[in-house]
């Protein structure tokens, strides 16, 4: 059996849609950052899918360039996590609401 582009955008909407349902429904910080991720490599593999059925680089360059934002976000978003648990020994996201000036 062949794997055609139909089988790498299936199995990145379905990763999409799981990362999609833990940011909305889960509420611990570790597991809406882990969704978060989730999405962004599903995107990530249709990037890869499209550029190599179309035999172009411009996947791969989109590809590379989340991957670098992704790198930022993990850096920021653990600061932000590890500054959450710090003050409220909770990694709730409804109590982050409380950091507001």
């Amino acid at each position: 059996m062949e794997i055609t582009l139909t089988h790498y955008l299936l199995v990145g909407a379905i990763t999409f849609c799981i990362g999609v349902y833990g940011v909305l429904v889960k509420r611990n910080a570790i597991t809406l950052f882990m969704c978060v991720e989730l999405m962004l490599n599903s995107v990530n593999l249709t990037f890869i899918a499209f550029s190599k059925y179309r035999v172009d680089l411009d996947g791969h360059v989109f590809a590379f360039f989340i991957m670098a934002v992704a790198a930022a976000e993990a850096a920021v978003g653990l600061a932000l996590i590890l500054h959450i648990f710090r003050h409220y020994r909770s990694l709730d996201v409804d109590r982050a609401s409380e950091l507001r000036l």
